[in-house]
């Protein structure tokens, strides 16, 4: 059997470099994996960008014949979970921490389902057709486990995010493979109680001890999590 591909799928404001201690303890075990940048977290993005070309991005990465593996994280549950559909010998979509909105349900629906506020709701500002993160707020909204130096890294790479992603309705009907999603126990920004309600909607569910963001914050943990 061929081993699968892991699409890497990031969050709001991120990008692929978020993934960069993961894509290293994958490396080291020989799992080939691929990273996408959305589309709606570049800087300088047309701000009408939303989930749509978003999950076109995803698709692009899904160019030969597979198996892959979503592995999906905060806004990028949404993402997941509107490409699922489309990608040819998907084995599994794993979300973490992530927001997975119902067919007809935006990202900010879905994160709505709770009315709870987070640190990451006091670090948001928005500017424009645009939302970015207050750099001294951000993270103890996202990253409050990772060492200082690796926190002030991380917040120097975060970009704006364009209001359409947030609020762009999902059009896909759910896809026929397995999900698993990994619950963050200390998340400052996806309140652990609806991650609780989305995990519910997935085939299988597990806790990890850690903040919003544990590709950073325990590398080596969460690939023992994603891959097994």
């Amino acid at each position: 059997m061929t081993s699968p591909t892991y699409i890497l799928v990031h969050g709001a404001w991120g990008g692929a470099w978020c993934w960069r201690d993961v894509a290293t303890e994958l490396d080291q075990r020989g799992v080939v994996w691929k990273a996408v940048d959305l589309p709606s977290s570049r800087i300088g993005a047309d701000p009408t960008t939303g989930l749509a070309e978003d999950a076109a991005a995803v698709a692009a990465l899904a160019n030969d014949e597979g198996p892959y593996v979503l592995v999906a994280h905060s806004y990028g549950g949404a993402v997941a979970s509107e490409v699922a559909a489309r990608i040819a010998n998907l084995q599994r979509c794993i979300y973490v921490a992530a927001l997975v909105p119902s067919p007809g349900e935006s990202s900010t629906d879905a994160n709505r389902r709770i009315r709870v506020r987070t640190q990451l709701d006091d670090a948001i500002e928005v500017d424009g057709e645009f939302v970015r993160l207050h750099p001294d707020k951000a993270a103890d909204a996202l990253y409050n486990e990772c060492a200082t130096d690796l926190a002030q890294w991380a917040v120097n790479q975060l970009t704006t995010q364009t209001l359409a992603s947030f609020r762009s309705q999902r059009e896909s009907e759910n896809a026929r493979t397995e999900t698993i999603y990994i619950r963050c126990t200390s998340d400052h920004a996806v309140d652990p109680r609806i991650q609780q309600l989305m995990s519910e909607e997935c085939d299988f569910a597990m806790s990890l001890e850690s903040d919003h963001s544990p590709f950073l914050s325990h590398p080596s943990q969460f690939c023992d999590v994603i891959l097994n």
